[in-house]
C-alpha cells in the first residue's frame, strides 16, 4: 500500500516540487481546494480530498477536511492492535505526512479596511485541528507547517525511507508553536473588536523573532529581538538598518528609548540618548540647529550614545555627527551624500525609520518582565499643554517661560526617576537622572549644566516633598520651575519660590518612569 501524504496550503512555496519528489517516493498525494488545482495544473497526480473521503465539500467550504477517513488515518497509532483493528474495519487508510499551512489571517487582518466578515471567514478551523492530531501522534505521522522544512524532510526520506521520531518530534513542537501563535492573533484581533478589557483574566501574548543580537547587556549574555506580529509602523521594530555592526541588546534599548521621545516633539528636534536617558534634547528652526543644541547640551555623555531625529539627516548635519564618536543614528530618511559622509565611520549604525513621528498605537502596551511574572500597563502618553498649569506662585511664568517649561516636562517624562530637567533655549542644559532622591538629581542636573543653569527652567518628574529643591534651583539661577504637585507639603515649596522670586506651575500628572 503506498504511503498517503496530505497537502494542503495556503503558502504555495515550493510546494509543486515538494509533491514531485513524493510521488517519485511513491506516496499518493490527497488535496483540497487551491492546492488541489495548483498540483493539478502542474501535472502532479493528485487525489481531491472530496473524492477520498466520499463526501462533499460544504458550507462554502468551512466543512471539508473534518472527516474520519482523514482524522482516523492521522490519529491511527501504528503499532496499537485495537486501533489498526478498527480502521481496517473502517475502510480508513492511515495517512503519513501531513503538509499544511493556515489560512492567512495575520496577512487579512493586516489590509487596510478589512471587514470583521472578511476576518471571520480567514479563521482556519479544519486546518489546525488536522495538523495538531498529526502532532499528537508524532510518533507516526511527519507533520510540517513551514516551507522552511520541506528539505529537512525530503533529505531525510532521500536517505533512509522515512522520517525520523526526533525530526518529527521537532516537527511536532512546531505545530503547536504555529498554532499558538495563529490562535493569538485570532484571540488579540476579537478582543479589540469587542472593546473588552485589555487586561483580561488570562493574557495570550505572541511575537516574531526579528533578529539575533550581537549580545545582551554583557558580551557573555545571548540575547534575541522578538516584534510584534501587527505593527503600524514607525516602531523600532520597523527600522531598517543601512551600514553598521549588528545592533546589541542594549543599542535596541537606547535605540527604543530615543524613538520615544522623538514622538512627542513636532518641530525639528535631535534626542541623544545614553543608557536609556537622554543626555541632549534639542529643538531648533531646522535639523542642523537641533542637532547643535543637543550636542551643546552634553558633549562628553553623547560620546558613544544614540542620535535620534525627526527630520532627515542632511550633508551639514552629518559632517557635524561624524567629528564625534556615535552608536547609532535614527531619522526617517537622508541626503545621499549624507549618508557617504556617515558611512566614511565603519561601524556607526545608520538605521532609517520612516514613521519615527507617528504616535504609538492606542492599543499598544508598556510590558516589564519580572521573575515569575510581567507587569502591564498603559503607554505614558500624557503631553503637558499650557491649559492643563495651574499657576501656584505670586510671580506667573513668562509666555516664554512656558514653551520652556513644557519642553522640559517633554524630557523629564522620559528620564528615569527620581528625574530633573533643567533646559533653556529650547535645549537642555542639565539631566540628572535616576537617583534614589530629587535633591541628588537635581544636584547631578546643575552640576552638567554650570552656568548655563542661571536663566534656566526646571522640570521634576514628581512633585517635591521638601522645599530643598526650590532652594537649590534658587541657588543654581533657576527662574522657573514645572512639577505635579501632591506632596502634603506643597505648601512649603510654594513659599519658598515666592520668597525666592521663582515662578513655579503644577500640571497635575507625575511621569514616573522606573
Amino acid at each position: 500500500m503506498a504511503r498517503k501524504a496530505l497537502i494542503s496550503v495556503s503558502d504555495k512555496t515550493g510546494i509543486v516540487s515538494v509533491a514531485k519528489e513524493l510521488l517519485h517516493m511513491n506516496f499518493e498525494i490527497i488535496s483540497t481546494g487551491g492546492t488541489f488545482n495548483k498540483l493539478k495544473e502542474e501535472g502532479v497526480s493528485v487525489t481531491n480530498l472530496s473524492d477520498y473521503t466520499g463526501f462533499p465539500e460544504c458550507l462554502d467550504g468551512r466543512v471539508k477536511t473534518l472527516h474520519p477517513k482523514i482524522h482516523g488515518g492521522i490519529l491511527a497509532i501504528r503499532d496499537n492492535p485495537e486501533h489498526m483493528r478498527m480502521i481496517s474495519e473502517l475502510g480508513i487508510e492511515t495517512i503519513d505526512l501531513v503538509i499544511i499551512n493556515l489560512y492567512p489571517f495575520k496577512e487579512t487582518i493586516s489590509k487596510e479596511n478589512v471587514t470583521l466578515e472578511e476576518a471571520i471567514e480567514n479563521i482556519d478551523i479544519g486546518g489546525p485541528t488536522m495538523i495538531r492530531a498529526a502532532a499528537k501522534n508524532y510518533g507516526d505521522v511527519a507533520v510540517v507547517v513551514n516551507p522552511g522544512d520541506y528539505e529537512a524532510v525530503l533529505s531525510e526520506l532521500r536517505a533512509t525511507g522515512s522520517v525520523s521520531k526526533e525530526t518529527k518530534f521537532n516537527l511536532a513542537y512546531k505545530v503547536f508553536e504555529h498554532t499558538a501563535y495563529y490562535d493569538t492573533l485570532i484571540a488579540n484581533y476579537l478582543r479589540e473588536k469587542c472593546s473588552s478589557d485589555v487586561f483580561p483574566d488570562k493574557l495570550t501574548l505572541t511575537y516574531e523573532k526579528a533578529w539575533d543580537m550581537r549580545y545582551g547587556e554583557n558580551p557573555h549574555q545571548k540575547a534575541v529581538f522578538y516584534k510584534e506580529p501587527l505593527q503600524s509602523g514607525g516602531l523600532i521594530g520597523d527600522v531598517i538598518q543601512l551600514h553598521g555592526k549588528e545592533l546589541s541588546f542594549n543599542n535596541l534599548n537606547d535605540a527604543n528609548a530615543s524613538i520615544e521621545i522623538i514622538k512627542d516633539f513636532s518641530d525639528p528636534a535631535v534626542v541623544a540618548v545614553k543608557h536609556a536617558n537622554p543626555c541632549g534634547v534639542g529643538v531648533g528652526n531646522n535639523i542642523y540647529n537641533a542637532y547643535q543644541k543637543a550636542y551643546e547640551a552634553d558633549k562628553v555623555s553623547i560620546f558613544g550614545g544614540i542620535i535620534a531625529a525627526n527630520r532627515e539627516i542632511d550633508d551639514i548635519t552629518a559632517n557635524e555627527i561624524n567629528k564625534i564618536f556615535v552608536e547609532i543614528v535614527i531619522a526617517p530618511s537622508y541626503t545621499p551624500r549624507a549618508i557617504e559622509i556617515l558611512m566614511e565611520k565603519k561601524n556607526i549604525r545608520i538605521l532609517k525609520l520612516v514613521g519615527i513621528s507617528s504616535e504609538i498605537p492606542k492599543s499598544a502596551l508598556d510590558m516589564k518582565k519580572i521573575a515569575g511574572g510581567l507587569l502591564l500597563q498603559n503607554y505614558d502618553r500624557e503631553i503637558t499643554d499650557s491649559k492643563a498649569l495651574n499657576f501656584v506662585t505670586n510671580i506667573r511664568p513668562t509666555e516664554d517661560q512656558i514653551k520652556e517649561l513644557l519642553f522640559a516636562m517633554k524630557v523629564v517624562k522620559h528620564t528615569k526617576s527620581n528625574a530633573i530637567v533643567l533646559a533653556k533655549d529650547n535645549m537642555t542644559v542639565g539631566i540628572g537622572p535616576g537617583q534614589t532622591n530629587r535633591i541628588v538629581s537635581l544636584k547631578i542636573a546643575v552640576d552638567y549644566a554650570g552656568e548655563r543653569a542661571r536663566g534656566s527652567v526646571m522640570a521634576s518628574d514628581a512633585f517635591f516633598p521638601f522645599p530643598d529643591c526650590v532652594e537649590a534651583a534658587y541657588n543654581a539661577g533657576v527662574t522657573a520651575i514645572i512639577q505635579p504637585g501632591g506632596s502634603l507639603k506643597d505648601q512649603d515649596s510654594i513659599d519658598a519660590c515666592n520668597r525666592y522670586g521663582i515662578a513655579m506651575v503644577f500640571t497635575g500628572c507625575r511621569h514616573f518612569k522606573h
